[in-house]
Order: structure tokens, then sequence, then C-alpha cells
């Protein structure tokens, strides 16, 4: 319709200039012609007119589910890739890896992120799977309708599979190792009882008959002394003994525990008063290390805060110089000197200690420090006060967590404050009587434990020797997995060499951290060592196993694409050929009009 009109109006302009303007009469209808079909192709181009065009249809983007479900018991892989490739160019989808598979290796079955990608080339998508999306409910509407989606649905098959494995991640030499654990079978299958077998290093430690309920489930605790395995770093494969079944990988779990020698909190109390004993408690409840509490009651006579046992001096020094979080309450003296802790957690008063200021002391919760998670919507001021008060003085870089009023009146004082200085983490407690937050009940004892947990949790956070610049958050995880890297070296995280030995030897790599200083590094499964070149190491383990094995209920059936897609469109400006015309039109022009005698 505009390109019409826009011939017209040039037409008509061009027989105005010839036939009414220089009159030339019959002799003009070159060059009016001429001038009429340049001036139409340079409004078309002006205007860039587009209009509708049949273009032929793109090869479709195929996503194809790259998880171990399709590789499961009664997976059909190799039937969906080959559709895959025969509907066009194959992309994998399941997590966050972007390696090219072979084969079904993806930990995940992430739907979203690639479907996402896919839409916005404006190609035809073609999702093939089976069916078994985890994040399903999470696609919106819209964005499915615009893909077609066929499925190779796996058939249920009789399974057996330990599901779920804990345990502590540390013990103290001497203490006993209990695992958590829970066996099920899925899709019919049966069994009685099981026998569940604790191997390390190729040596059964443990090994228990389980009952199965009538549901098929088993939950159970086993337990072991750790002598069996001494110091260092272990990886125990807890497996299920003869199972019969089709699928081995979903028999067998690992878990990594370290035993050190000494524990991982102490706690030297000079005397061991009610805030020492409170705390005590508390860090047994929420803290993951092995913790144990030690009060002088006579000279150099100290005893366990477990069970009151007399501990010999030299035992409690032992345990103080190896803790990776040191607690003094008091005046412990030379018994908690030549320390290398991680954090040192300080309670000043009490004992040989610093004198409180006595009185009624009410406590307030900085808005920025790195426990005032503790505290939020709580009305700390509320909360029974505390009895005493130790002058503290915070240095340049301190963070205050707490602060105190005498009677609510006056100056606020530093109660609780911290600091990071060479690597080590302090925390220092002004205030005496806490206890009476945890004794009183409610949301004071709340508080109190949250407290505990959030200081503990960042007094263990400064950097560990042993460990090295990082620390792996998991280190144990399943098949398909990453393990994923915490920075805690000093400084911004930066891209650091790591050795890596396992299965296939050792093979150098590079830990590159984003923005949260987290690194992921993808590995088979096995048992490896890492070794950072500046010092420090560790351990951590891919297990065989994979929630993605275990049978689950599809959650995206087959369908066509539903959204239409966008007609095509071509512009007059890609149109080379007219641009020809228009040049033809206005060179033919010239030439008539020099014959009739015309510029």
């Amino acid at each position: 319709m505009l390109a019409g009109i826009v011939v017209l109006l040039a037409a008509g302009l061009a027989a105005f200039t010839y036939l009414k303007l220089e009159r030339l009469g019959a002799r003009a209808w070159l060059p009016l012609t001429s001038r009429a079909i340049a001036w139409s192709a340079l409004g078309v181009l002006l205007l860039n007119i587009s209009c509708p065009v049949t273009r032929p249809p793109a090869r479709p983007l195929v996503l194809l589910d790259g998880s171990l479900s399709m590789d499961g018991p009664g997976g059909r892989w190799a039937e969906a890739r080959d559709s895959a490739e025969r509907l066009g160019e194959v992309r994998i989808f399941g997590d966050e890896g972007d390696a090219a598979d072979t084969a079904p290796s993806r930990g995940r079955s992430l739907l979203r992120p690639a479907l996402t990608a896919a839409v916005a080339s404006n190609r035809p998508v073609v999702v093939v799977t089976d069916g078994e999306i985890e994040d399903a409910g999470d696609i919106p509407s819209e964005l499915l309708g615009r893909a077609a989606v066929q499925v190779f649905p796996r058939p249920p098959r009789a399974d057996i599979a330990l599901v779920h494995l804990a345990g502590p991640s540390r013990v103290t030499a001497g203490d006993s190792i209990a695992l958590q654990l829970e066996a099920r079978a899925v899709a019919g299958a049966r069994a009685e009882s099981l026998a569940v077998e604790v191997v390390s290093g190729g040596k059964t430690v443990a090994s228990r008959r389980l009952r199965v309920n009538e549901s098929g489930a088993v939950k159970s605790r086993l337990a072991f002394p750790s002598a069996v395995l001494g110091p260092g770093d272990h990886v125990l494969r807890v497996r299920l003994a003869r199972t019969g079944d089709e699928e081995p990988r979903t028999d067998t779990r690992l878990h990594l525990v370290t035993v050190a020698p000494t524990p991982g909190i102490v706690l030297l109390a000079d005397p061991p008063d009610w805030d020492s004993r409170f705390l005590y408690h508390a860090l047994r409840d929420v803290a993951q290390l092995p913790v144990r509490g030690y009060g002088r009651v006579d000279g150099d006579r100290w005893r366990s805060m477990s069970d009151l046992s007399t501990v010999a001096i030299d035992r409690v020094r032992r345990a103080a110089r190896s803790a990776d979080l040191l607690i003094l309450k008091g005046g412990p003296g030379p018994t908690g000197e030549g320390r290398g802790a991680r954090g040192v957690w300080r309670w000043p008063s009490g004992g040989s200690g610093a004198a409180p200021f006595p009185g009624d002391w009410y406590l307030a919760a900085a808005e920025v420090s790195p426990i005032a998670g503790a505290f939020l919507g709580q009305p700390v001021d509320s909360f029974p006060p505390a009895t005493g008060l130790t002058p503290l003085e915070p240095r340049p870089g301190d963070w205050i967590g707490l602060s105190a009023q005498l009677g609510r009146r006056g100056a606020a004082r530093p109660a609780v404050t911290g600091r990071e200085e060479g690597g080590v983490r302090s925390v220092s407690v002004a205030a005496d009587g806490l206890w009476r937050w945890a004794f009183r009940g409610g949301s004071s004892e709340q508080s109190y434990r949250t407290w505990v947990a959030a200081t503990a949790s960042w007094l263990l956070g400064g950097a560990d020797s042993a460990r090295g610049i990082a620390a792996p958050i998991r280190p144990v995880v399943q098949s398909g997995r990453p393990v994923t890297f915490q920075w805690s070296g000093s400084g911004a995280a930066r891209p650091s060499a790591v050795v890596w030995t396992g299965p296939d030897g050792s093979r150098s790599d590079t830990l590159r951290f984003d923005g949260a200083g987290r690194a992921s590094v993808h590995l088979p499964p096995g048992q490896y060592r890492y070794r950072f070149p500046g010092g420090g190491g560790g351990t951590v383990a891919v297990e065989e196993y994979s929630d993605e094995l275990l049978p689950s209920r599809p959650t995206l059936g087959s369908r066509t694409a539903r959204a239409p897609r966008p007609e095509g469109r071509t512009a007059a400006r890609d149109w080379l050929w007219l641009f020809g015309i228009c040049v033809a039109a206005l060179s033919l022009e010239w030439l008539a009009r020099r014959r009739l005698g015309l510029r």
C-alpha cells in the first residue's frame, strides 16, 4: 500500500515537471518515465519499506538432556541421542558444565537456562529428554510453549539404594565415629534385611545387618571407634552388600572424616563459672567440630567439663596448641600460650583476669558486624542484662558486635569486639552474665545459641595453613556435581594453581574464583588429593552415586511448539537491485534530456 502511494506520488511529480513546467508534450515520455522510476526507487529506499517474506526454515536447535538419569536403569540415551542428531543441531543441557558430552554425565536436570538461550536464537527449538526435569515448575509457560518436547521415558526398575549418609567431618582420636544412613527400596524392590559395610583403605572397619520395614525403607545409626582408622583424612566407603539389583552405583556412598589428635574447639576456663559452662554446652550443640572444655579448679589441676575427670596439664596444653578455635575464659595463664589457632575467643573477666564493673548492663546489637545476623528482629535490650562489664578499648580496625549501657543510661561501651590480624581472627567478650540469656529460654535463648554459632563460624573462617588458601565447601559430592572451593586466603580472591593426584595420576590445574570467592571443578568419580604450591592441601572425593540415578516422577511430557514463530520480513535497503534501478533510471533521464537539448 505504502509502496503504491510512493510510486503514484513520484509519477505525478515527474509528469508535473515535464508536462506543466517544461511543457515538452509527447517528446517528454522517455525522461518523464525515467524520472518517475528513479524517484519511486528513491522514495522506497528513503522510507525503507519492508514486506513479509517466506524463508526456508532454519535448522532446529535440539536440547538433549545430558543428566545421569538418561543412563540410569531403563534409560534410553542411545535412542534419544540418535533422534536428536536427526532433528538438528544438538546442544547438551543439564547443569552449569560446559564440556561436550558423549555420554550423560550431568549431575542435575536443569532446563530453564538452556531453553532461555535457545529461544533467544529465534530458531525452532526441540527438547529431547526423559521427562525428569528438576526445574520444570520454574519454566514460564510462554517460554516452554516456544519449544517442542520429545520424551523418551525410562521404565521403572527395581533397585535398593543407599539414599542418605551423614556423619562428623572431624573427630578427635579416641572418639567414636557415628554414621547416620538411610536405605530405600524403589520400584517394587523387595528385601527383608540389608547388610551394610564400612570400608576404609580396602579394610572393613564396621558392618551391620539392618531390618527393612514394610515401606521398604530403613534408617539406622552405625558407630565404630576412630582407633581403627588412625590420624589423618579417611574416605569411608559405606556400601550395601549383595543387593542383587542392576544398578550398583546406588549401593555405595562416600564420607570423608578427619581423625585429629586434638579437638577442633578447646575451651579453657579459670575458673569454670556459669558463663563457661553454658558456652561449652551451646558449642557442643551448634558446632560441627569436636569440642573439649577444661576448667582449672585448684593450682594446676584441670578437670574435663564433660565428666569432671582430672586431666593432666600437658594434655590441656597440647589441646590448646593444636586447636582450630581456642576459647580463653578468665586467665588460664601459660597453659593457653603458644597458640596456633585460626581463631581465638577471649573472655578476659574472672579469675586472674581483669575485674569487671558490676551493675545491670543492658546490651544492644550493632547494625553492621559479622555477627549482626544473630540478632535480627530480636529485642536484645529486653534480654536479661549482663552482671558486669570489663573495660575494653577497641583498636583501629576492630568491629563492635554488642554494646552495653549501665541501667540503660549513659554512654554505650563496647561489649563484644572482633578483629582479623595476620590471618588470625579474634573476638573479645567484655560482658559477664550472658549465660542468663540461655537460662531464661525463649527468644533470648535462641539468640544466645545463634550468637555462639555465628561467632564460632566467623572465627573458624580465618586462614587455615593446613588447608591452604581455599577449602572445599563439601569434600564429598555426587557424580556429575562440581567440587566447589571457597577462598579463605588474604586479600581478594585470585586465580590459584592446584595440583591434583587421583586415579589417573597427577595433573596441574587452576582455580578461578568468581565474585563470591568460589571456584568449581568437575572431576570424574574417584578419590583425589589436592595441593597448593604455596602450601596446604587436602582430600576430596566424587561418588559414583547420584540422585539422578533414582527413578522419579516425570515432570515434562511430549508436546509440540504452540507459540507461532514471527514472520520473516525484508526491507527495501536490503534489495541491491533497487539501487541499480535508481542509478540506471537517473542515467537514462540525463541522456534523454541531453538529446532534447536540456540540461
